[in-house]
């Protein structure tokens, strides 16, 4: 991890005690002569007129400090990653798995990544969507999922080009190992840990009870065509971004080069964070 000499801020406008905690930020910066980019939120947060677009901050800072929950870190991922700038979430949500530094760690944390502490960085990988001629990175999960009002929809699927299910179900999470505690989880997927080289492919609500989840190497290409036609049916990148499907469309997913650096407390590894988020073993 190279030297920290500049930091961006991005924020959740409306997370409990924000202003108190972007301040308490910038002090303990500003202390170590660490310059401060904020986006635009932020900056107005403080009164300050000097903020940042937050789509341009992973190519101006050397780390991103995220502070609210994961949707707003899942917001720069894929640019953090492009850029290859580390990504350090201060949880102020309610659950947090990639947020996981808790507020109480937030300096601690910034002192041991100040001080090049390779041990609390995690790297984490991305997965490509292709559909048509769009490409997606995503961090946690490329889900096929239907409207609020449509019928179950009818998907084949392949992987590696061999066909291995055509399923009716309400829709489809393809995840990875980071993305394996989110919407996966919800849907019966199991827990990965995150440098495990492989992907989840997972049924939301399948017709049938033997289309279970399953894992797959990482190295493996999915594969899933829209069957219906007639519904409202949407693809769903890390549940920031949507696009309509239509009938016949195919979507094809793979791990990508892409890779994020996540920065955790030195104070916990990833089984405490499965006991404090998820009670997990207790």
């Amino acid at each position: 991890m190279k030297k920290i000499k500049s930091v961006g801020v991005v924020i959740k406008p409306h997370a409990p005690n924000i202003r108190d905690v972007l301040s308490e930020l910038l002090e303990f910066l500003e202390g170590r002569r660490v310059a401060c980019l904020l986006e635009d939120a932020a900056a107005e947060k403080l009164d300050r007129s000097d903020g940042v677009r937050r789509e341009d901050l992973p190519s101006r800072a050397d780390l991103i400090v995220v502070l609210g929950g994961d949707g707003t870190l899942l917001s720069v991922a894929r640019l953090a990653a492009k850029e290859g700038v580390p990504v350090m979430g201060v949880n102020l949500g309610s659950l947090g798995f990639l947020t996981e530094v808790p507020v109480g760690e937030m300096t601690l944390t910034l002192e041991a990544v100040l001080s090049g502490n390779e041990s609390i960085v995690s790297p984490r990988w991305l997965l490509e969507a292709r559909l048509g001629d769009k490409v997606f990175h995503c961090l946690n999960d490329v889900v096929i999922n239907k409207g609020a009002l449509a019928r179950m929809v009818q998907m084949r699927i392949w992987v590696d080009g061999l066909e291995v299910a055509v399923p009716r179900a309400d829709g489809l999470i393809i995840a990875t190992p980071t993305g394996s505690t989110a919407y996966s989880l919800s849907a019966g997927g199991p827990i990965l840990q995150p440098r495990i080289p492989a992907v989840i492919i997972a049924p939301i609500c399948p017709h049938t009870l033997t289309f279970r989840p399953m894992v797959v190497s990482s190295s493996s290409s999915v594969r899933a065509q829209l069957l219906t036609g007639g519904e409202e049916v949407f693809l769903t990148l890390d549940g920031q971004r949507g696009v309509k499907m239509e009938k016949g469309d195919e979507v094809e997913v793979r791990r990508s080069n892409l890779e994020i650096a996540l920065i955790s407390s030195p104070r916990r590894n990833y089984f405490h964070l499965l006991k404090e988020k998820l009670g997990w073993g207790e």
